[in-house]
């Protein structure tokens, strides 16, 4: 029985990934990218600037539902809103193509804060009950698609950090049924920190 229904969310989540693949034009995405995502995002999707995402190798429906979240209002952002907010639906799907086939450039921990947030990211903390991000985001960092859970192997541990801290204290709030304000509710500081850290480290 279980085995039966991992392979109905496997092909499930295939499927979801290849609608959406199908329907994006990678090629008419990196020409839309060159024009309005290359001075922030960088070459590829991998942005330069650590406070700036990098959106190689990212899950397309996650890429999606952000930049609707952006032109619908449902995530503000002083840079993002009005760079979304002009694209038609296509060019929506044509970025989340274009971004998800490309490579990722990998990261660097910080050895001291990762041995802390290697252990956060796996087991949580159980004093304060915080939940492990690997529930959610994979043992690797490489999400799930069908969930909308991000790729976050490899990201900027300063973005990660801005990100944490965002959903713990309510600035950001268009994540599904709450899940990432409540998973970061009880996050010290220092997890944080530790965390993004490690999360930067990971890779494929």
């Amino acid at each position: 029985m279980v085995k039966n229904w991992l392979m109905t969310v496997s092909v499930a989540t295939a499927l979801v990934s290849g609608a959406v693949h199908a329907a994006g034009d990678p090629q008419a995405g990196e020409a839309k990218a060159s024009t309005i995502c290359l001075a922030c995002h960088g070459p590829q999707g991998n942005s330069i600037v650590p406070l700036w995402p990098k959106l190689a190798g990212q899950h397309p429906e996650y890429i999606y539902k952000q930049l609707m979240d952006f032109k619908a209002g449902n995530r503000a952002n002083e840079q993002m809103t009005p760079m979304a907010m002009p694209l038609t639906d296509q060019e929506v799907v044509d970025l989340a193509a274009y971004y998800a086939t490309q490579a990722q450039a990998p990261g660097a921990a910080d050895p001291a804060l990762a041995k802390l947030g290697e252990a956060v990211y796996r087991s949580g903390n159980p004093e304060t009950g915080v939940p492990a991000c690997a529930g959610c985001h994979g043992p690797a960092g490489k999400g799930q698609s069908l969930a909308k859970f991000p790729r976050i192997a490899g990201q900027h541990a300063d973005y990660t950090k801005q990100t944490l801290t965002h959903f713990r204290d309510a600035l950001r709030a268009n994540d599904p049924n709450g899940m990432m304000r409540g998973a970061a509710a009880r996050l010290s500081d220092q997890e944080i920190a530790a965390v993004a850290q490690y999360i930067q480290g990971l890779s494929d």
